[in-house]
């Protein structure tokens, strides 16, 4: 055999083994009456493990190029050429080919393992299904009749709930603003995704934090975006170092999680804030605020986001129900310049038509209740009461051999190991253990951090969470000396 697998390429090898396979079938090479070499034969001419060789059959297999017959071992297929010209779609191909980047690998395995509900989820960013205010909502849909309609709502949304979110906006986060200013979304990812899609094109250059939420969203890879990371430090970011960037890359963007940052916990000092909007003004640089924690303060104070400090209309203003309501209501919400809320509206019609109108309806009138707010104190005090039990436990489980600053609010806490470890390796054994958090190096540049989610777990459960990433930790610790 003349090929040669080229172990300096990043094609995966059985890839390699795939496509030379392939090329041969289509010129003839490989005709239908014999079989091809079988996967020992092929995998000792090639100098690979046998697996490498039948992970390149699978794939063959299923573009329908090659079948298993037993007895007779692998075949090419025989109708491949026949009249009836019936083809398998080559899906690998296709799948690859999308300009859509899929998530990283270990995120894609943190969402499986989450979403089987078998480990102590320390990793989640969604609320435990008992700080959801279900009695009231459920108060809500007994009592109150649904008084909008099913067809097609406004494109900014329903206009009934836009109203009533000007009105929190002005009340609970100091931000004067009307119903023409702000766009529904489903959630803060859509919001984002829409300002990215719309705002910027391929070769812009952002600013974001180091670490954070954003550093693992592949929207800024698939359209093209270049990221620039600015430290966050206990005080959140230096906005001396935004200058710096500005000047050698022409920064189009800022986006900031100023508030309870996920994943630090820190909270942008006002100092920092009112800097950040005067930079934002003399430069004319937008600032894009992601503001899901604000109303979590466990102080119960309220603090000024960059927008209700803006006095110059540079910040596009992101915030949900995700975080302090429900997820699963799909709630979210852009505030801004309304050219710009415009322009965003007009792209999220083309993608989905506009935001289900139930659950506007449902969002509205809890919004609009007295609920609401002694939702929003409960909420508080029980995260409060979680964020206490993971301190404590992680204090008598790891004792010295971690550190962390104290979360004011929201929901997570940036926990940094002492002596140097590998978080990735910490996970794989964690999850035998039964506990999943997420590494720190999905979020940022640094090694050793860990992010621990205090929402979705109950306080026996965090002990007992805690007290598994200990045991997976000594572990790990003990391979690693």
């Amino acid at each position: 055999m003349h090929f040669q697998i080229d172990r300096s390429l990043k094609t995966p090898l059985y890839k390699q083994i795939a496509k030379y396979i392939e090329e041969e079938i289509l010129d003839g090479t490989f005709p239908t009456d014999k079989p091809l070499p079988s996967e020992r034969t092929l995998a000792t001419e090639l100098g690979v493990n046998r697996s490498t060789v039948v992970t390149a059959y699978d794939e063959l297999e299923a573009e329908g190029l090659i079948q298993r017959i037993q007895g007779a071992g692998t075949m090419v297929t025989r109708d491949i050429w026949g009249m009836t010209k019936k083809r398998i779609p080559r899906w690998n191909q296709y799948i690859e080919a999308g300009s859509y980047l899929p998530n990283t690998p270990i995120a894609q395995k943190i969402r499986k393992h989450t979403a089987e509900d078998t480990l102590i989820n320390l990793a989640s960013g969604e609320l435990s299904a008992d700080l959801f205010p279900l009695n009231a909502l459920r108060n809500i849909m007994a009592t109150r009749s649904f008084i909008g309609h099913l067809g097609y709502d406004h494109p900014l949304g329903n206009v009934n709930l836009r109203q009533t979110i000007a009105k929190h906006l002005t009340y609970s986060r100091d931000i004067e603003t009307d119903a023409n200013h702000i766009l529904i979304t489903s959630g803060a990812q859509q919001a984002i995704h829409l300002i990215i899609e719309c705002l910027l094109k391929q070769g812009d250059s952002v600013v974001i934090e180091d670490p954070s939420y954003h550093y693992d969203l592949q929207i800024f890879k698939s359209a093209g975006i270049q990221t620039f990371f600015l430290p966050a430090g206990k005080d959140g970011i230096d906005p001396q170092g935004l200058i710096n960037l500005h000047k050698r890359h022409r920064i189009r963007m800022i986006f900031l999680n100023p508030i309870f940052q996920n994943p630090t916990g820190t909270l942008l000092s006002i100092e920092r804030r009112k800097e950040i909007l005067d930079l934002s003004a003399e430069y004319g640089i937008p600032i894009v605020e992601d503001d899901p924690y604000s109303l979590t303060a466990f102080s119960h104070e309220k603090i000024s986001t960059l927008k209700s400090l803006d006095m110059n209309g540079n910040v596009l203003y992101v915030s949900s129900l995700s975080k302090i309501v429900a997820s699963g209501l799909r709630i979210g919400w852009i505030n801004g310049p309304k050219s710009v809320i415009e322009r965003i509206s007009d792209v999220k019609q083309q993608v989905d038509f506009g935001h289900a109108s139930y659950n506007q309806w449902i969002a509205n009138d809890f919004l609009e209740s007295p609920f609401f707010e002694a939702h929003i104190n409960e909420l508080r005090n029980k995260l409060k009461i979680r964020r206490d039990h993971l301190i404590y436990y992680l204090n008598f489980y790891l004792q010295d051999k971690v550190e962390f600053e104290i979360p004011k609010g929201g929901i997570h806490l940036w926990c940094k190991f002492k002596e140097e470890i590998d978080e990735v390796k910490l996970l794989e054994e964690s999850m035998k253990q039964g506990v999943i958090f997420v590494p720190g190096s999905t979020m940022g540049t640094k090694k050793g951090y860990i992010r621990l989610t205090f929402a979705r777990e109950k306080e026996e459960n965090i002990k007992e969470g805690v007290y598994r990433l200990s045991k997976a930790l000594g572990k790990i610790s003990k391979w690693m000396g």
